[in-house]
């Protein structure tokens, strides 16, 4: 839990200099670091969603393959 924390520390602090040093606005910086790190865990969970059903069609594809060979490999040896 302490990695989590120093970790969100360290990317509101990182999200907070790069705003305020590319627009010299305290109020821009304090937004952005606020807003982008909620941005990106809503992006992360949409982005987890696409990755999981990835490996369900993955692993359904090889399933089917694999029963595939197999009744292919008992064919061939009649």
């Amino acid at each position: 839990m302490i990695k989590t924390l120093t970790f969100a520390v360290m990317h509101f602090s990182v999200a907070f200099t790069v705003a305020y040093l590319l627009t010299g606005d305290l109020l821009v910086g304090g937004l952005v670091a606020l807003i982008e790190p909620a941005i990106n865990t809503v992006a992360f969970y949409f982005h987890e969603m696409a990755w999981s059903m990835k490996e369900k069609i993955r692993s359904v594809g090889e399933s089917t393959v694999s029963g595939w060979v197999a009744v292919q490999s008992e064919g061939a040896g009649r």
